[in-house]
């Protein structure tokens, strides 16, 4: 696909952030249609259910699977200069971010980019924790908390000055990456079938993973046109919505595919919720409700950023390229959520025990 002309018109900035936008629009249709949430998912299971919001994950993240393995044995991407697989990357800060964004999106009964979904279609405890998440995102990076969480990030890393990609490691064929999507897709499959979950849903499920393909097909194409260097990266949250925030409050902001990703997802839930008639503003139950939500979505900043990505960053596209790290991470996000769903929501620890339903 030749791109210099389109390049050449608009600049590689804005064409960066241009395909951002359509990576993002693509991500909040499918994720508004299909309910698509890791932390429901990991309740669910938790609680010993293989129900709908298990199938719709499994699928979106098998999906993502195979089109970028697909993509990448048709040489239309090359994950291994992915940016995520060219850093270092961290065991330790896998396992603590991971289990602190398991335990924040459970207590803001939403992941990142459920969040995002969510704030789109008029949930104003959805906003005020999304903007939180992003603050304390950016804190990390750059700010007040970022000392911390490169120590903690430094305590065990990956060998060699990059992360390790355990496919190759474990020496396993090219085609092993689409072969483990396949069957994971047969088990989604039957999951749905049993719950009779609808194939409208399961069509918008699929097309949340395939949006992360399209992320790599789409920065692996500007990086082999551009004259200036370009990141290989697809759709995650905690990045993108840290660097969003400081675009707009930046005097010098610099635009690339994160500053179109995120307006782009929360165009893109908004269409879908206005057509199928689901915009509706709602706030929080109650002062219980609002200090879960902002503590939920502090952990999740730090967390996030700490593991190198989201539920969506580490769990969908990560594992997409299969870097050990992403998946590393995934699992400690599923043992954090499912700790905080049986402390916090089953056994109501921190909450008065006769409102619950507040937590």
């Amino acid at each position: 696909m030749d791109i210099v002309p389109l390049l050449e018109a608009i600049g590689e900035p804005q064409a960066a952030a241009l395909g951002g936008l359509l990576v993002g629009l693509v991500f909040g249709i499918a994720a508004q249609r299909s309910s698509f949430c890791l932390r429901a998912a990991t309740v669910e299971f938790a609680r010993g259910i293989l129900g709908g919001k298990v199938s719709v994950w499994l699928l979106t993240f098998s999906t993502a699977l195979i089109w970028t393995q697909a993509a990448e044995l048709a040489g239309y991407i090359e994950t291994s200069d992915a940016r995520i697989l060219a850093v270092p990357g961290s065991y330790s800060g896998a396992i603590i971010g991971g289990l602190m964004f398991g335990v924040g999106m459970v207590l803001s009964r939403g992941c990142s980019g459920r969040l995002l979904v969510l704030a789109a279609t008029g949930n104003l405890r959805s906003v005020m924790s999304g903007l939180i998440f992003a603050v304390v995102a950016q804190m990390s990076l750059h700010g007040y908390l970022a000392p911390l969480r490169n120590k903690l990030a430094a305590i065990w890393v990956t060998p060699d000055g990059s992360n390790v990609q355990f496919l190759d490691a474990l020496g396993l064929p090219d085609a092993t990456g689409l072969i483990i999507g396949i069957l994971s897709t047969i088990v989604a499959l039957y999951i749905s079938w049993r719950n009779r979950v609808s194939w409208n849903t399961l069509f918008m499920a699929s097309g949340v993973g395939f949006s992360v393909a399209l992320g790599w097909f789409v920065t692996t194409t500007l990086a082999a046109a551009s004259f200036e260097p370009v990141a290989i990266v697809s759709a995650t949250f905690t990045g993108p919505s840290a660097n969003t925030l400081m675009y707009f409050l930046s005097p010098n902001p610099v635009m690339n595919f994160d500053i179109g990703l995120v307006p782009g997802a929360f165009l893109g839930a908004f269409l879908a919720a206005a057509f199928s008639g689901q915009l509706k503003m709602q706030g929080f139950d109650g002062p219980r409700t609002m200090r879960r939500s902002m503590i939920g979505a502090a952990f999740m900043g730090f967390g996030g950023m700490l593991a190198g990505g989201c539920a969506i960053g580490n769990g969908v596209t990560g594992a997409s390229v299969f870097a050990a790290t992403a998946w590393l991470a995934l699992l400690c996000m599923w043992i954090g959520a499912a700790i905080a769903d049986l402390v916090v929501d089953q056994w109501g620890w921190i909450c008065a025990s006769n409102e619950p339903s507040h937590c």
